[in-house]
């Protein structure tokens, strides 16, 4: 098997936690499809999702994508944008960031500690 197959996609790790109607779901996973190149380093099962909506549907609407990645620290983006649409694709090219920041870490070269220290 490939590690393609063995990856998680948006739509097995994403759950809607609070605030967004879940007739919404199939759009959403849709707006977040972008995210499945990110995940494709990850194994199967090592990703969660999570997706909050405080007042949603309101001016002071406040969207948030936690990331839960085995060997990482959780990972949250947000948005106050009051159009969802464009709220999901804050806290989706924000969350893009927020791995990519993730990834970078714990590359030799980016962190000090895992430097080769020999002559």
């Amino acid at each position: 098997m490939s590690i393609e197959q063995n990856s998680p996609t948006v739509d097995e790790a994403l759950q809607f936690t609070t605030g967004i109607p879940s007739e919404l779901r199939d759009e959403i996973v849709d707006q977040l499809s972008a995210l499945n190149a990110r995940l494709k380093s990850y194994p199967a099962g090592s990703v969660e999702l999570r997706l909050f909506a405080k007042d949603f549907d309101t001016l002071s609407q406040k969207i948030t994508l936690e990331a839960t990645i085995v060997g990482h620290q959780t990972l949250v983006a947000t948005s106050h944008h009051t159009e969802l649409t464009r709220a999901i694709q804050e806290v989706r090219d924000d969350l893009t960031r927020l791995m990519t920041d993730a990834v970078n870490k714990t590359e030799p070269r980016n962190n000090r500690f895992r430097r080769d220290t020999r002559p």
